[in-house]
């Protein structure tokens, strides 16, 4: 049963952060830092033992628009794997504070192009983003910090705007670097980030040979029990011959 009656409840800052991966998925993780009066304490710690609450639950208990999930995936703003977890009490003189942690995973926040053999450009898709709307369009508050974290090997060849951390390399790049984050406060509307993979021979090979599984797998297990067949009626004709 929820437990909200009375309660004082503030998001104090939130960090959201995308590990983005080749396959045009990411996993992301969001913190949300949660100020709990005196109050307020024992109806947390109720709630937070209560078996089962969802996030509609806990949008409820804590009465915030902010409680919600920042990155929406293409084709529907679907995600999936959800999972909420809220975490351990720590008192301060007044009241105390506590951690709520997102997972989940989201579809479609890239887009792919090959643009070399071996050699793939990665697009971040804006669309995802579900941050709080301004006169020019969404923007990052400033109690909110996002990071992107990018596969290794990978080579960022475009970001606006440039990131608060890291700095740039005294050529003006960001070579051998796979994590970039925002938290001074930003205008996402004309926000882009593009890097480049070069695949190894090794992996070119294994991904060619996991796409003709997928595209003909019913057909590859045909001609291998064809094959199979063919060599048994073989040795058979020659064991009757001899």
């Amino acid at each position: 049963m929820l437990a909200n009656s009375y309660a004082y409840y503030n998001i104090t800052s939130i960090n959201t952060t995308l590990i983005l991966n080749t396959n045009q998925s990411a996993h992301v993780v969001e913190q949300f830092i949660i100020y709990i009066s005196n109050t307020s304490i024992s109806t947390y710690q109720q709630n937070k033992d209560a078996i089962g609450l969802t996030l509609s639950d806990w949008q409820k208990v804590l009465y915030s628009p902010n409680l919600e999930e920042h990155i929406l995936g293409g084709s529907g703003h679907s995600f999936y794997n959800f999972e909420l977890l809220p975490g351990p009490l720590i008192t301060v003189p007044g009241g105390g504070y506590a951690t709520m942690t997102m997972n989940y995973y989201v579809k479609n926040v890239t887009s792919i192009q090959n643009i070399a053999p071996r050699k793939f450009e990665y697009n971040f898709n804006t669309s995802v983003f579900n941050f709080e709307q301004g006169a020019s369009g969404q923007i990052l508050p400033s109690d909110v910090r996002l990071n992107f974290i990018i596969p290794k090997g990978a080579e960022v060849i475009g970001v606006y705007p440039l990131p608060d951390y890291p700095k740039p390399n005294f050529i003006g790049n960001y070579s051998n670097i796979t994590e970039f984050s925002w938290y001074t406060g930003e205008p996402l509307s004309q926000f882009s980030f593009n890097y480049v993979i070069t695949e190894s021979p090794e992996t070119e090979v294994l991904n060619y040979l996991q796409n003709t599984y997928i595209n003909y797998g019913e057909w590859i297990y045909l001609i291998i029990a064809i094959g199979i067949i063919v060599s048994a009626l073989y040795i058979y004709k020659k064991g009757k011959s001899s």
